[in-house]
């Protein structure tokens, strides 16, 4: 039994599942509440924005945080997958109606989303990505903004929209900078392949690997680890925003780059994506039965 004792689930949201510890020091998020619908557990709109919601929901200002105290955000699924990336469907609409504005709101609202977790919910919070399925494209993106991903053994991680002929946009590249050399982020992101988790454990892109089934007590582990001494992971929190922030602006004009390459995109990439659309949908529907 888990020594972390968190609340009861909290029934507000459709398509995420919330949990917190009694005390506050810990607040648990699982995406794809929905999954056993048969949704496809990918970003979107409706799901992003209850995930917003629940961050801003326990976001602290200074004047309200407590002296010392050290919180934790876990972001984890529901699903067999943890995030399979972008609202592909959606993209495929907008880009054939030539709509930018709406394409470039959502990709906005993604990175507001991963600058919130990449800054420690505003300096005192610890993010924690913990994988127990495949991440990919945004769903990937999304674990690397936070401070310390857990992976279990046998997930796929990758980001594959060079297939369709684009780029990840909603901050791989400048995430992946702050853990790996610059080359190696930029061979990640133009192979296009899905690595193992024992992988990207190997070349630093993954923090803790674990066996599979023994993710939720890693990150428990490591809650523990961080609340013995807080005053330093909160002082960390401070020194890495000054030494290894990622800028906001730097996320919005990279995502405006991404906009205006998917608008770009002829019917060959648009084909591509209606069918990696199918196979999810097709993966979905399997992981339920």
């Amino acid at each position: 039994m888990s020594t972390i004792e968190k609340l009861p689930v909290n029934h507000r949201y459709a398509t995420i599942r919330t949990a917190t510890t009694g005390n506050d020091d810990a607040h648990w998020l699982y995406m794809h509440a929905d999954a056993a619908a048969g949704i496809r557990p990918c970003c979107r709109k409706d799901m992003l924005d209850e995930m917003w919601n629940f961050m801003s929901a326990i976001t602290r200002t200074p004047a309200e945080r407590n002296s010392g105290k050290l919180r934790h955000f876990v972001l984890a699924s529901d699903a067999n997958a943890y995030n399979l990336g972008g609202d592909l469907d959606l993209f495929t609409r907008l880009i054939r109606e030539g709509n930018r504005d709406r394409l470039l709101t959502y990709a906005q609202r993604c990175v507001e989303g991963v600058h919130h977790l990449h800054t420690g919910f505003g300096g005192d919070v610890r993010s924690i990505a913990l994988i127990q399925g495949d991440a990919l494209g945004g769903g990937l993106e999304m674990a690397l903004a936070c401070h310390t991903i857990v992976a279990e053994e046998g997930c796929g991680m990758g980001l594959p929209e060079v297939l369709f002929g684009l780029f990840p946009g909603m901050g791989a590249y400048s995430f992946l900078c702050k853990r790996v050399a610059p080359q190696l982020a930029e061979k990640i992101i133009l192979d296009g392949r899905v690595y193992s988790s024992e992988e990207m454990y190997a070349m630093g892109v993954v923090d803790v690997l674990v066996p599979k089934g023994h993710g939720v007590k890693a990150v428990e582990d490591l809650i523990r680890q961080h609340q013995r001494i807080p005053h330093s992971y909160l002082a960390m929190n401070a020194a890495r925003n000054l030494a290894q922030a990622v800028r906001y602006d730097e996320l919005l004009e990279i995502t405006k780059v991404w906009v205006d390459s998917a608008l770009a995109l002829g019917d060959k990439s648009l084909r591509t994506m209606d069918r990696l659309i199918k196979a999810q949908t097709r993966r979905a529907t399997l992981d339920v039965a």
